[in-house]
């Protein structure tokens, strides 16, 4: 059953482990309820793909994700036929002595058999589900333009088999972490949100919520010295709520309840991904973890 306020989709998030702001609760209901898709930005680690996968588990959904990378097009989205299939088939038929009828046998190779249905045509096709465009911004304007014709229509054609309409819209989240401006175009089919990193006190609840084993104090630490990190700046790329979880883990995998300077200085590979990065954070950490 979809949930009727945004309180109802919080707490639903909640349950899965997601701890969704009142905002962020508000823009997720209305897209569920106006059938909108739900464009969210912010920076990497902020949240964004886990909020689809939160939304799927919450309304007992399947997932169905979509990745877009630099020279996607519209067949990594849509569909593809099974070339081997289609070849061991027309062996089949000659073996039999069934290929006299010329078009016949290009008729039957292309029964929805052989069709391979790529993100969005399964998406349609398992309705309702949840699809998850992830990045958008590293795809090219010819993909966007080609994704809003299939957001507005809910339908794909297929020459050979005809169209393809989902019975129910898919829940349609999109993700950019804004290395590109999107078109207005897109922007205006779908509600918009952008997630920034949360307060202490969410990111505190995220931690507890999602990684329960961390002592308390070591919770705390960690979380501290990731805000500080982000408030100081100069970093490549601040770590993320992922990175805060991943470094809190590891410390804990370690047998780590209180952080000290060495334990923390070994582990920083769960938190920062650049060498730079690395070598400021190291020569910092000595001042942030003085009481």
């Amino acid at each position: 059953m979809e949930p009727t306020s945004a309180a109802e989709i919080a707490a639903r998030l909640g349950e899965t482990g997601y701890l969704s702001d009142e905002g962020l609760a508000t823009v997720t209901y209305l897209a569920l309820r106006m059938q909108r898709p739900l464009l969210l930005e912010g920076e990497p680690g902020t949240g964004k793909t886990a909020l689809a996968e939160a939304i799927a588990e919450s309304l007992g959904l399947p997932l169905v994700r979509l990745q877009c990378y630099e020279g996607i097009d519209a067949t990594q989205a849509l569909y593809d036929w099974d070339f081997p299939r289609q070849i061991l088939h027309l062996r089949a038929l000659e073996a039999a002595g069934g290929t006299n009828d010329v078009a016949e046998a290009e008729k039957s190779l292309y029964d929805e058999r052989f069709l391979l249905a790529r993100p969005v045509l399964a998406a349609l096709q398992q309705a309702p589900a949840v699809l998850l465009v992830d990045e958008v911004d590293r795809a090219d304007d010819e993909f966007e333009a080609f994704l809003l014709e299939v957001l507005s229509t809910y339908q794909v054609t297929i020459p050979e088999l005809g169209t393809v309409r989902a019975s129910t819209p898919p829940v349609v989240v999109l993700t950019s972490n804004r290395t590109r401006e999107l078109h207005d175009a897109l922007k205006r089919r779908c509600l918009y949100h952008w997630i920034d990193h949360p307060a202490p006190e969410r990111e505190m609840a995220i931690v507890r919520s999602r990684a329960p084993e961390i002592s308390a104090t070591l919770a705390e630490q960690v979380v501290a010295v990731t805000q500080r990190l982000r408030a100081d700046g100069g970093l490549q790329k601040p770590p993320g709520v992922a990175e805060t979880l991943d470094w809190a883990r590891a410390l804990h995998h370690l047998g780590t309840t209180d952080l000290d300077l060495a334990t923390a200085s070994a582990t920083l590979g769960a938190l920062v991904k650049y060498r730079e990065d690395s070598d400021r954070v190291r020569q910092a950490l000595d001042r942030m973890l003085r009481p």
